[in-house]
């Protein structure tokens, strides 16, 4: 699946993946720099709770981006595919300044959502600039390749270390893993790319966004770190020849740990230090 295409004169928008548990109660830098992109106060943002059972976590987004000036927060669930049919929800995610999705289960958003209006209506905004974010499972699937699951707790690929499902499709430049320091999920994440060295991956530690640009350059925002994998000189991979738990042999992959204030270009496969670099005298 493509990202839909952007129209002459136009760019597409910023793209989001948020490694979950965001600060919601201090400064919440990762999700203020989110809904600066959407214009600030008196945006209309889109919130999508679907992954999620519990009732209130639209509400707790409704509230938060309130509180930062928000105009209008249009809480959308769906709970069956005929509700991503309906013509109001499509418009009212037409209409919005900012999409964000929330975190839960990343199949329930793809078995209920994929290939709806409301899917297409989302790709659809981003390519004509509306920023799109997501959070945890809400994060994974914002990529053509979303992680559906597989082994934590390994930092060693092994050949059931990951299942992978499609995702919205707003890019198909990067596969994303969240919480990713904090559960371990190096060995799943490798084990992604070993099945499709063209993406680079990207672990995103929780309280932490990987922000794509329309230039496909990455920033990041917030406390903890972007792990970026690149194996696009991958020499060697043995992903082919082994089967269940049996470790993957791979050979030439490259590891970047991104902080705040660093960057990466999904053109030239170059990070940068950015603002952290040393002031030279």
């Amino acid at each position: 699946m493509c990202p839909s295409k952007v129209a002459d004169g136009e760019q597409r928008g910023w793209i989001v993946p948020i490694g979950g548990a965001e600060d919601k109660e201090l400064d919440m830098r990762v999700l203020r720099r989110f809904f600066e992109l959407c214009g600030g106060k008196g945006a209309d943002i889109a919130v999508i709770p679907t992954a999620s059972k519990l009732v209130e976590t639209g509400d707790r987004y409704e509230q938060l981006f309130a509180d930062m000036g928000a105009a209008n927060v249009s809480v959308l669930d769906f709970d069956t595919r005929r509700d991503a049919h309906e013509r109001n929800r499509v418009a009212a995610i037409e209409q919005a300044d900012g999409i964000f999705i929330t975190g839960g289960n990343q199949l329930r958003l793809s078995t209920i959502l994929g290939g709806t209006p409301i899917a297409q209506a989302i790709r659809a905004s981003n390519a004509r600039g509306i920023p799109v974010g997501g959070t945890s499972a809400g994060a994974g699937i914002l990529s053509e390749h979303m992680i559906a699951g597989g082994d934590s707790d390994n930092g060693t690929p092994h050949a059931n270390s990951v299942r992978l499902a499609p995702g919205l499709g707003l890019t198909n430049r990067v596969v994303i893993d969240q919480h990713f320091r904090q559960r371990d999920r190096l060995g799943r994440l490798l084990a992604a790319l070993a099945y499709n060295p063209f993406a680079i991956g990207l672990g995103v530690d929780e309280d932490t966004a990987a922000l794509l640009g329309p230039d496909n350059v990455i920033e990041v925002e917030g406390s903890g770190a972007v792990t970026v994998i690149d194996a696009d000189d991958l020499q060697f991979s043995s992903m082919a020849q082994v089967s269940g738990d049996a470790p993957v042999c791979m050979l030439g992959v490259q590891i970047h740990i991104l902080t705040a204030g660093a960057s990466f270009n999904l053109g030239t496969r170059k990070a940068s230090a950015g603002s952290l670099s040393p002031v030279k005298e």
